[in-house]
C-alpha cells in the first residue's frame, strides 16, 4: 500500500467526520431557530440561548457518535456504520424532544423532530455511501500474509475474510517453515497476520516485523491479556511489571454493588411494559410459565437460579439434553424467537442483579455442565469467575453469540483486568446498539452445535 497515502489517512477521516457533524448540527439548527425557537416556545431564545442550545446538541451528537462508532470510517462494516450513525441520531433526537419539553413545560408536536431526524438518516447515508466509495478506491484492501499457528480450529482465516473491505489474505505460511521463507514471504506484503503460535516464533516474527516496518497483527495469548494490564514499576534499573491478580477492590465491589441497585431499579421501572406484554404473549402461546430458572455460575463458581422469559417449549432439553440453541431450533416459541433476537429475554435477570447474584456488567452467566466441558480444554474459562456474571459485558459487546469460549475468556478478562465505573456506563451504553445487530445475537449453526466450536 502506497506510504504517502498511509500518512493522511486521519486528516482523511477527519474529513468524514466533520462534514458529518457540520451537516447534522446544520440541519438541527435551521429547525431549532427556523421553528421551535420561533413559534413553539413561549419565551424564545436570543442569540446566546441558541448558541448554547446549538452547542449541547453538538456535544450530546458527539458523545453518542463516539460511543457507537458512528465516525469509524474504513474501520467498521459499511452497514454497521451507517446503524451507528442511525441510532445516535435517534437517541440524540430523543433526549433533544425531552429537552425542548422541559423548556417549554409542555410535550409541544414532535413532527419536526421527526421529520428532522429522517433528514438527517438520509445525510448520512448518503455521505457515508460515497465517502465510503472514495475511501475504498484511496486505500483499497491491505494484501496480507497469514502465518498460521496450531490452532486453526479458531477459523481465524474465516474472520478477517469476512473483512474484505479491509483486508485481503494473499497467502498463507505455517510458522514451522524456516525463518529465512518466512521473512522472505513477509517483504512481499502489506501486512502480516501472527496466528495463535508459540511465544519464541511469535516474538521473532514480530521483531523482524517491526525492524522493517512492517505492520503486524497478533492474536494475543491469555499472559498478554493479563501482562498488558500490568502497573509499571521502576524501582530498579530494569523495569518490572505488576500484575495485580486478585479480584476488585473493596471500594470497586462497593461502588459496583450501588451501581447494580440503582441501575435495576431504574431498568425494572423502564422495561415493566415488556415485562407486561412478553408475559401475556408467552402465556396465550402454550399456557405454560412465563420465567425459566436455571443453574448458572457467578463469583467464586458460586451457583444460583437465572430468570429469564421462556423462549422455547416447555421441558426443551429432555431430549436433546443441554445443547446451544441452533439458527433455526424448532424447540424455539414464536414470541420467543423475537425476544432471544432482541435479547429481551434476558430482561428478568434484573431481579437476580437486584438480589446480589449478578451485576449489571460482567461475564455471561455460564451453566455448570458446559463450564466444566470447557474446562476440560481450556483450564483458565474459570478465570472468569473473579467478578460476578452480568446482564451484559465486554464479551457480549464485543463478541457475538457463537464466539468460541477460548475468543470470550480473552475478552472477559481483558474486562476484568481494565475494570472501571466508565468502562461499565461504556458497556451500558454500548447494548443497545448490539441488541438489534443480527450477528450479535445468531445461534450457532446447525453443523457446529458444539462447546467449543
Amino acid at each position: 500500500m502506497n506510504n504517502s497515502r498511509e500518512n493522511y489517512k486521519r486528516l482523511i477521516k477527519m474529513l468524514f467526520s466533520t462534514v458529518i457533524m457540520l451537516g447534522l448540527v446544520s440541519i438541527y439548527s435551521f429547525v431549532w431557530i427556523g421553528y421551535y425557537n420561533r413559534y413553539v416556545l413561549q419565551m424564545p431564545f436570543f442569540r446566546r440561548g441558541n448558541w448554547v442550545i446549538i452547542l449541547l446538541y453538538s456535544v450530546l451528537l458527539m458523545f453518542f457518535m463516539n460511543t457507537y462508532g458512528g465516525f469509524k470510517i474504513g474501520y467498521l462494516k459499511n452497514t454497521n456504520l451507517i446503524y451507528s450513525q442511525a441510532i445516535s441520531i435517534i437517541f440524540t433526537n430523543v433526549f433533544v424532544y425531552f429537552q425542548i419539553a422541559v423548556i417549554d413545560k409542555r410535550f409541544v408536536t414532535p413532527i419536526y423532530i421527526i421529520i428532522m431526524t429522517l433528514v438527517e438518516l438520509l445525510f448520512v447515508f448518503v455521505w457515508t455511501l460515497l465517502f465510503h466509495f472514495a475511501y475504498r478506491q484511496i486505500f483499497p484492501p491491505r494484501k496480507m500474509l497469514l502465518i498460521a499457528g496450531d490452532r486453526k480450529d479458531y477459523h481465524l482465516k474465516d474472520k478477517i475474510n469476512s473483512r474484505e473491505d479491509k483486508y485481503e489474505i494473499c497467502a498463507e505460511i505455517s510458522y514451522r517453515k524456516s525463518m529465512n521463507e518466512i521473512q522472505n514471504m513477509i517483504s512481499q506484503y502489506d501486512g502480516v497476520i501472527v496466528g495463535d503460535m508459540p511465544s519464541h516464533e511469535r516474538n521473532q516474527i514480530i521483531k523482524y516485523c517491526f525492524s522493517i516496518g512492517k505492520r503486524s497483527y497478533s492474536v494475543p495469548k491469555i499472559s498478554d491479556i493479563l501482562l498488558r494490564s500490568s502497573d509499571e514499576m521502576n524501582l530498579f534499573d530494569t523495569p518490572l511489571l505488576l500484575s495485580r491478580n486478585s479480584s476488585l477492590s473493596i471500594e470497586q465491589q462497593w461502588i459496583k454493588r450501588c451501581e447494580d441497585i440503582i441501575g435495576s431499579t431504574i431498568m425494572l421501572i423502564l422495561f415493566f411494559p415488556i415485562f407486561l406484554v412478553a408475559s401475556i404473549g408467552i402465556k396465550l402461546t402454550d399456557q405454560g410459565p412465563v420465567f425459566y430458572k436455571q443453574e448458572r455460575l457467578t463469583k467464586d463458581g458460586k451457583v444460583f437460579m437465572i430468570y429469564k422469559f421462556r423462549t422455547m417449549i416447555v421441558n426443551a432439553e429432555k431430549k436433546s439434553g443441554p445443547v446451544l440453541a441452533s439458527e433455526k431450533d424448532p424447540r424455539i416459541l414464536p414470541i420467543g424467537r423475537f425476544l432471544r433476537a432482541t435479547r429481551m429475554d434476558e430482561l428478568p435477570q434484573i431481579l437476580n442483579i437486584l438480589k446480589g447474584e449478578m451485576s449489571l456488567v460482567g461475564p455471561r452467566p455460564e451453566r455448570p455442565m458446559l463450564a466444566n466441558e470447557i474446562e476440560d480444554k481450556i483450564p483458565e474459562f474459570s478465570y472468569r469467575l473473579k467478578v460476578k456474571a452480568g446482564l451484559t459485558g465486554y464479551a457480549q459487546v464485543y463478541g457475538k453469540y457463537n464466539t468460541n469460549s477460548y475468543d470470550k475468556l480473552k475478552l472477559d478478562l481483558t474486562y476484568i483486568r481494565n475494570y472501571s465505573l466508565l468502562l461499565d456506563l461504556k458497556l451500558i451504553f454500548m447494548t443497545p446498539k448490539i441488541m438489534l445487530i443480527k450477528e450479535s445475537t445468531e445461534g450457532i449453526a446447525d453443523e457446529q452445535n458444539s462447546v467449543l466450536k
